[in-house]
């Protein structure tokens, strides 16, 4: 039995890096597919909407894991073999993808009915109201809650560990099985998400004082 060292907490450390790296491909890419599915949610085109709330539903109705066992063993059964981090990124897109699209559909939706009607008077396009008027505003509304969701992300990358991706609680779960020291270990553990993630829970009541999101 070997007794928990710096080499250990370097370990972890490195583990860190890649729970960072996992939330930030998910984050990416599943706000890029999340954004396109808010403006799909309130499209005039019922097609649209309808394949958004459907996505939606769909993928909020499924837990996350099911999610990882498909992209990473369902995958690989029909022939495609991914690695853990691109399995892992790819759920998670998808995963993120449907939260965030609903959060910014609400956002963009809380953005009082008066100010399309105006920009309508104005002449402006579909195109130009989102760009020019509802968007800039719905921006303000989102900061909060969108933030607050990176921290849920963070904290979620650890069931990326069920497919063999070695994140930070996968990295503690190594750990521990050569030391037998769950307390030290996993104290550790917590104590790098709390670094990881209390900045963000900071970050996002920042933006909702300063935006004054609360008063809406």
């Amino acid at each position: 039995m070997n007794s928990f060292s710096i080499l250990h907490v370097q370990y972890l450390l490195q583990a860190a890096v890649w729970t960072v790296v996992l939330s930030l491909v998910a984050f990416v890419f599943g706000g890029v597919a999340g954004f396109v599915i808010a403006l799909w949610r309130v499209s005039p085109n019922k097609t649209l909407r309808t394949i958004a709330s459907w996505y939606i539903q769909v993928v909020q109705g499924i837990p996350l894991l099911v999610i990882l066992f498909v992209a990473y063993f369902g995958l690989a059964i029909a022939g495609f073999k991914l690695t853990p981090l691109v399995a892992a990124g790819i759920s998670f897109a998808i995963y993120c993808a449907a939260f965030l699209g609903e959060i910014w559909r609400g956002c963009i939706q809380a953005v009082p009915k008066t100010q399309w009607e105006a920009s309508e008077c104005l002449g402006f396009n579909r195109f130009e109201q989102l760009t020019k008027v509802i968007l800039p505003q719905a921006v303000k509304i989102a900061t909060p809650p969108t933030v607050g969701f990176m921290v849920q992300i963070v904290k979620n990358t650890s069931l990326a560990s069920v497919i063999g991706f070695v994140d930070l609680s996968r990295a503690g779960q190594i750990i521990n099985n050569s030391t037998f020291q769950p307390f030290t270990v996993f104290g550790c553990v917590a104590l790098i998400y709390f670094c990881l993630c209390y900045p963000l829970s900071a970050l996002s009541k920042h933006f909702e004082r300063k935006l004054n999101v609360s008063n809406r």
